[in-house]
């Protein structure tokens, strides 16, 4: 057990608790209630009278992370850690990984944004790579019921507040830049340069591997020593060709000179990618080719990413694309399969990064036949204002305004005619929408397989 407790909720008898000032909630407030619960002494900015020892110091915060590190990281030292960063493809490439990892025997965890996998343990995170606490809470009890290996998503927020201080990859991954996170960000340049952090907690001798085609690459390649290459053309993973369906995507490949071919449970051009990586950072792991492609037939996306159904007589697909540039590739993916339309829904969430907005409602429209736009997760801001930024950038008149989730489902795929393809983009796994701060239940699949119901059987 770590003695540091952050939530006052959560405290053991016998724990530290540090109270943190957070932006919307102070740990200060809560002194009273940890100690009710049994702390024994009080990690404080400030002074406070309270029943228990109190350390008052500059940085809650920074005290909490040097004290993990000091006493817990070197236990962390006996798991492989794998960490993943990119704009896009991080969960997806993660989740295959940690698959195929686990079906080739190892004990292995994943950590991201769809929760942490350890065998039957499955917990729900509130970040894609959440607090430092967390994560040391989590991989010293996973690593204490046997765990000897971790696959990781990396966010760029983890990057800039130093949530993985302490940690080192042995292999590390990155996808592709594109925009996203702006916000806080505010230039490409410093996203890129959040991401480069990752670099600084590579381990002396681990591999670290890129998407080649991503300008961005060549960033990571210059910064770090043995990095490897995955891409079209000629790289140490190369793609030499693919032919994608609705339902599976053959690959042909080449690998240190030797050729491939396999046959993979995912579509679309971005998952291609997706899964080199995932068969790259294996191999690197120490598996042979054979192996890895052996137990390729038994391993899915993730829930939420490029989910399909079949409906009346056309395709949904549910997919967590909500940034530009992956709506345009899945838009574009599907468009290159499908011998009919492509009728898209789409929304932008609120209280977040409204650079986005007006790019995504133009690529929606340029790319698809017929677009529905709804609301994502509006949180505190008005849903009427975010349509308004997003139909601020669309030029075509191919589209109508449903804020309404459920109905925007609903008339989407009261739309489809024969081999039309309905693409439900932005939430992808998230069975809540946040409206306000309340999240109310409402899973895009869901709402897909009731209407499916209700067609088929009439109910």
């Amino acid at each position: 057990m770590i003695k540091y407790e952050t939530n006052s909720r959560n405290i053991i008898p016998g724990q530290i608790f540090v109270a943190i000032k957070g932006n919307t909630v102070d740990g200060h407030d809560y002194i009273n209630q940890a100690i009710e619960k049994g702390a024994i002494k009080i990690i404080a900015e400030r002074k406070v009278d309270c029943s228990v020892p109190i350390e008052v110091v500059k940085d809650s915060a920074l005290y909490l992370k040097e004290k993990l590190i000091e006493e817990y990281s070197q236990n962390l030292k006996d798991l492989r850690i794998i960490g993943v960063t990119g704009t896009n493809g991080k969960t997806t490439t993660c989740y295959l990984t940690y698959q195929l990892l686990k079906k080739l025997g190892v004990k292995v965890a994943y950590m991201g944004t769809i929760g942490f996998f350890y065998e039957k343990t499955q917990i729900e995170l509130p970040n894609t790579t959440p607090e430092i606490l967390t994560i040391y809470k989590l991989f010293l009890d996973a690593l204490k019921k046997g765990c000897t290996t971790i696959v990781m998503e990396v966010s760029s927020h983890s990057l800039c507040f130093e949530r993985i201080a302490g940690l080192e990859f042995q292999i590390g991954a990155f996808t592709n830049l594109t925009e996203d996170h702006l916000d806080y960000h505010k230039t490409m340049d410093n996203y890129l340069n959040a991401k480069l952090k990752m670099l600084d907690y590579m381990e002396k001798d681990g591999v670290y591997l890129v998407n080649h085609d991503d300008e961005s690459s060549e960033k990571f390649i210059k910064n770090f020593k043995n990095t490897k290459t995955i891409g079209l053309e000629k790289n140490d993973y190369s793609i030499k060709s693919f032919n994608i369906t609705p339902a599976n995507t053959n690959i042909h490949m080449e690998i240190l000179g030797k050729e491939y071919d396999v046959t993979t449970n995912l579509t679309s051009k971005f998952n291609v990618y997706n899964y080199m990586t995932a068969i790259a950072i294996c191999h690197e792991y120490g598996f042979d080719m054979a192996s890895i492609l052996e137990k390729t037939k038994d391993i899915y996306p993730p829930k939420g990413r490029c989910e399909t159904y079949a409906v009346k007589n056309g395709f949904a697909v549910v997919d967590y694309a909500h940034t530009p540039d992956a709506v345009e590739k899945v838009i574009e993916s599907y468009k290159e399969l499908s011998k009919g339309r492509i009728i898209t829904i789409v929304g932008c969430g609120g209280d977040r990064d409204p650079i986005k907005r007006p790019i995504m409602g133009r690529i929606a429209s340029e790319k698809s036949d017929y677009v529905v736009y709804t609301s994502d997760n509006p949180r505190t801001e008005d849903p009427q204002k975010i349509m308004d930024d997003i139909i601020a950038g669309v030029d075509k008149d191919n589209y109508e305004i449903i804020l309404e989730r459920p109905e925007a489902i609903k008339r989407a795929l009261d739309l489809i005619e024969e081999n039309d393809i309905v693409l439900v983009l932005g939430k992808g796994h998230e069975d809540y929408q946040i409206i306000g701060h309340e999240k109310i239940h409402l899973d895009d699949s869901e709402e897909i397989l009731k209407y499916k119901n209700k067609v088929e059987n009439g109910n």
